[in-house]
């Protein structure tokens, strides 16, 4: 069976698959061998700086040299698999498609100098963090920036919206509808700036961290120097020292980090999806959709709730992830290697969820009506102005007798505040200010 959208057992190939279909470059099969051919040329270009022996590496063919992986085409990928059937082992494949096209260039004298030294991790914990990094300049952190856009328009054009705020579910001091969506995007501003920090760190020392055969071949050559050169070269900082595969834990920060953010984002959506069902957002209505197969008047904010399902599910994988990587037996085990190959799922259910944010942003439309009926009935929750003024003002007991008006089962108007402040000893000019207090004024800063 070819697989397609229909038959995919993971809604990442299946039922989302265009939305996510961009990650494959990174994340799939194809991708991670295109990042293994990569590595390796790039290695034996950095190998050619330094070894006598490839002294004569000619100059003019560098380019055609990388063209093997800037030009890597599925059909590359299916052939390295086919050499994999023969060798059943994935990295020792990617050499050998190397070497075959070098010798199709007539370079065939330095193909023994492909994978030189190295062991497979040294390609695959260069690789992986390599592709993580070009995703989430390229892709992930673009369309984060892209939300945190709409979040702070949202929040400027909503600036001055007053809105009754609810702690415990229940009527509280007034805020502005503004404000509370630049509480998130400051939030998640925040911690995409702290993710840029996070080192993509790659391991590259031989079989076993130390460069073993590199040092026995070449023992004047600053091995440990060249590892970090060469992973500099390629935008990643090299782990030192490490055993046979790299340690992980600056890579389980990273994934701690995207969880922060999805986190956040969970927040969010949970926030959205309470305001449209107070209505204090209708949603636009698009032609032909249908929000319930029975309820025809239903519009539903899907958009929120898919981003909150998909968020939930990436978070329970990094949480894996970041758990498992950096724990391995001894020198190495093999438990890391079919845990990254997962690395992408998280990643695309996150990117998923960005999109279904970003949509159900742009058919966000303000009900003024609902907000304002919502200040309009609750005109206690100007009872912390008046007995904080009160107590300013030297008041016996203002908070006790706010209490006693406000705290009891009977509707408080704006008449009740009224007559309440008719009642206080106080100067009448006083009592004109604490009069011009309302829901929709007292907003703070």
């Amino acid at each position: 069976m070819q697989l397609n959208p229909l038959n995919a057992i993971s809604p990442v190939d299946g039922r989302y698959f265009e939305t996510a279909k961009y990650l494959s470059a990174y994340f799939s099969e194809y991708g991670l061998i295109r990042y293994r051919v990569q590595v390796e040329i790039e290695y034996l270009l950095a190998l050619s700086a330094v070894l006598p022996e490839l002294t004569d590496f000619p100059a003019h063919q560098i380019s055609d040299v990388r063209k093997i992986y800037k030009q890597f085409t599925e059909a590359d990928a299916r052939e390295i698999k086919e050499i994999e059937k023969i060798t059943n082992h994935d990295v020792k494949a990617v050499e050998y498609f190397i070497k075959k096209k070098f010798e199709a260039m007539n370079l065939g004298f330095l193909k023994e100098f492909i994978h030189f030294g190295l062991t497979s991790q040294d390609i695959n914990n260069t690789a992986i963090p390599l592709s993580i990094k070009d995703f989430l300049q390229r892709d992930y952190q673009p369309l984060l920036e892209d939300l945190i856009r709409d979040l702070n328009l949202f929040a400027k054009n909503y600036g001055d919206v007053a809105m009754l705020a609810r702690t415990h579910g229940q009527p509280a001091s007034p805020t502005r509808l503004g404000k509370e969506i630049a509480v998130f995007s400051a939030r998640i501003e925040k911690q995409l700036n702290l993710l840029k920090t996070v080192p993509h760190s790659a391991k590259f020392g031989g079989a076993t961290g130390n460069f073993n055969a590199h040092h026995v071949a070449y023992p004047e050559t600053d091995w440990n120097k060249f590892g970090d050169e060469f992973c500099h070269h390629l935008g990643l900082s090299r782990s030192f020292p490490t055993t046979q595969i790299e340690h992980y834990d600056n890579l389980a920060a990273l994934f701690d980090n995207l969880k922060r953010i999805n986190t956040i984002l969970i927040d969010l959506s949970r926030d959205i999806w309470q305001y449209v069902s107070m209505e204090y957002f209708k949603q636009k209505i698009k032609e032909g959709e249908i929000g319930s197969s029975a309820m025809p008047h239903k519009v539903n904010p899907i958009d929120f709730e898919n981003a909150e399902g998909n968020l939930g599910f990436a978070n329970a994988i990094f949480e894996h992830l970041s758990a498992k990587l950096p724990v391995s037996r001894l020198q190495r085990d093999l438990t890391d290697s079919t845990v990254l190959r997962n690395i992408g799922v998280p990643l695309a259910h996150s990117y998923i969820a960005f999109k279904s944010l970003i949509k159900g942003l742009s058919k966000l439309e303000l009900n003024k009506a609902a907000i304002d009926s919502d200040l309009d009935n609750n005109w206690a929750v100007v009872a912390e102005a008046i007995q904080t003024i009160l107590r300013k003002e030297g008041y016996p007991n203002p908070y006790e007798a706010l209490k006693a008006l406000t705290r009891k089962n009977e509707k408080i108007t704006q008449q009740s505040i009224a007559d309440f402040i008719d009642t206080l000893n106080i100067k009448d000019g006083l009592k004109k200010r604490l009069k011009e207090i309302t829901p929709f004024n007292y907003t703070g800063i």
